[in-house]
């Protein structure tokens, strides 16, 4: 499967965060990966909707937005109106809710018209979010713990990465992306392709390179 790179914007400049875009789009990125962080779900607090909103008119590159958030499902409503191209969930914020919530707030992103996906932690099993793989345009294996930039791979969720493509063919989705979140460089993008994933987000191994597109290209080759 093509590897597509999904620059973390959270790594940028947030004085320049345009000019951050536009370099991503001209080097090649397939993603614009956007970080939602609430100061509950996870300690910072980022930005949100209008963040992507002002975001959203310099790119035409898909905005994978990734919410970090207590209460996901009303905060969906916003960023499918902001202009998000696809919207993924914590599975942990959900299941505390409710059994239910996780696919109810999958089916609520599909309603407006853009993809949908479900995340789980390095500490989560992957099979707690089976269930809804039927739903899921996306699946998101976090190799580091939400938070902070910067943090180590976590090689311990290259199984996980694995059980989740043999379970999306298993269920005639052999196409679906699988995204690993956290740690990835030159080294570990290798692993996780070689595992099975197919998008890559990268903040800091892209942002503190001296050469962005190189980067890029870099992570595309594995």
């Amino acid at each position: 499967m093509q590897i597509k790179i999904a620059p973390s914007i959270l790594s940028a400049d947030f004085s320049r965060v345009g000019d951050a875009i536009r370099l991503c789009e001209e080097s090649g990125a397939d993603l614009i990966h956007c970080d939602v962080m609430d100061g509950s779900f996870v300690e910072p607090i980022t930005f949100g909707g209008q963040m992507v909103k002002n975001i959203r008119p310099l790119t035409g590159l898909p905005l994978d937005v990734h919410l970090m958030v207590e209460h996901p499902k009303t905060q969906i409503k916003f960023f499918a109106e902001a202009g998000a191209d696809i919207i993924t969930v914590h599975y942990e914020a959900c299941s505390k809710i409710s059994p239910d919530y996780l696919g109810e707030t999958l089916s609520l992103i599909k309603s407006y018209g853009i993809k949908c996906g479900a995340v789980v932690n390095p500490d989560v099993p992957v099979e707690k979010i089976f269930p809804v793989f039927g739903l899921c345009d996306m699946v998101v294996l976090m190799s580091v713990f939400p938070g902070y930039g910067g943090q180590r791979f976590m090689e311990g969720v290259l199984p996980k990465i694995s059980a989740a493509r043999a379970y999306a063919a298993s269920v005639g989705k052999p196409e679906l992306d699988i995204e690993v979140d956290g740690g990835i460089n030159a080294k570990t993008a290798r692993l996780a392709s070689a595992a099975g994933a197919n998008v890559l987000v990268a903040g800091s191994a892209l942002f503190g390179a001296p050469d962005f597109a190189s980067a890029v290209a870099e992570l595309a080759r594995q």
